[in-house]
């Protein structure tokens, strides 16, 4: 029996290609995946170009030069060798762009299990965990689709509220974000409107989706790059989620000391960040990095799993309804479908507006 697994050239991310590989006999203990479904979406362009600073090529080894994007999404037991763990069961989680995954389930429980294989371990646990769906406060079976397209970056959203609420929001009475089409960036926005009513939002955007960022509703005020000047200069803490270092310029320009605070998310390289224009250093403070992996894990530490999941679920159930018919879900079959979608979502192709779903 074969695998087939979508090969990603590390150098040249719109070169892929599909490639069949043998699944070995199961060893004692581990669990054999069929991937059922999974979205993509600009985040997994994230985690090619950031494969190697983060480590997210190592999660699905692949041939050298070569590598497996992840992506978020179902799958079901086809094949186990775990006594606790039952053939037909279904999970949400961390998945290779494939059609099979062998895992070694640990730290069981009725809810989840984290995978235990040794090249995994070097990761963040919150990429290693499944959720077993039969007892998952989150799963709605009729909005799998809206959970693997809006899931994992609402829950990237969801911590950067957490953590600016933790910190009184440096003293801000408004939160200005980049991208503001960006699905964690209405993450961000909704769980604010929900939880930091006082805060204003602004969402800052291209001209050409200032219709799309109006109609989500999520924010007080829709504006484009090109206006970034005419913001009122109130004490503000921006999330950049665009990595654009123009425009984050443009903001620590405006705001200057009325900057609290300037969040970096995802990607970005702190250092590459910290100037604009000839090395001339950015007014106001200086951008920090939030990585959510570490922030996830300190939230759970904090909240523990069961707690922690209830507070995540809340916020993503009234997140689904605000969320509700901003984007049209396409559902496409086939792993060369992903690997046409991943290509032309490399190429800024895909409209924002649209939600793509592969089942292999």
């Amino acid at each position: 029996m074969n695998a087939v697994q979508v090969h990603v050239s590390k150098s040249a991310l719109a070169d892929a290609a599909l490639a069949e590989v043998p699944l070995a006999p199961l060893a004692d203990g581990a669990v054999r995946l069929a991937v059922e479904s999974f979205s993509v979406t600009a985040n997994n362009v994230t985690y090619a170009v950031a494969g190697d600073s983060f480590r997210y090529w190592d999660f699905f080894p692949a041939p050298d030069r070569m590598g497996i994007v992840p992506m978020w999404g179902h799958a079901r037991v086809i094949e186990s060798r775990h006594p606790d763990i039952m053939v037909g069961e279904r999970v949400y989680g961390y998945l290779p762009m494939a059609s099979h995954l062998d895992v070694i389930p640990g730290r069981v429980t009725p809810g989840g299990f984290s995978d235990t294989a040794a090249h995994r371990q070097p990761m963040s646990p919150v990429y290693n965990s499944y959720t077993r769906l039969a007892a998952d406060p989150e799963h709605d079976p009729q909005r799998e689709a809206e959970r693997m397209i809006f899931g994992p970056l609402f829950r990237t959203g969801f911590l950067i509220e957490y953590f600016l609420r933790a910190e009184a929001w440096f003293g801000a009475e408004q939160l200005v974000v980049t991208s503001a089409s960006s699905k964690t960036a209405m993450g961000l926005a909704s769980v604010a409107r929900q939880s930091s009513p006082g805060i204003k939002r602004v969402g800052l955007t291209s001209k050409g989706n200032i219709a799309f960022v109006t109609a989500t509703g999520l924010y007080d005020e829709v504006v484009a790059y090109d206006d970034i000047d005419r913001l009122a200069v109130v004490r503000s803490v921006s999330v950049d989620f665009a990595g654009n270092a123009a425009v984050l310029g443009s903001i620590h320009r405006h705001f200057e000391d009325a900057l609290a605070h300037s969040a970096l998310v995802g990607m970005t390289h702190i250092e590459a960040r910290s100037t604009f224009g000839g090395g001339e250093p950015l007014p106001g403070p200086k951008p920090a990095l939030f990585f959510a992996p570490d922030h996830a894990v300190a939230f759970f530490k904090a909240h523990g799993a069961e707690g922690g999941g209830k507070l995540v679920a809340a916020a993503w159930h009234t997140f689904l309804k605000a969320a509700d018919g901003t984007v049209a879900i396409e559902r496409h079959k086939g792993l060369a479908a992903a690997r046409d979608v991943f290509t032309a979502m490399v190429a800024g192709q895909i409209d924002p507006a649209k939600g793509i779903v592969i089942e292999p």
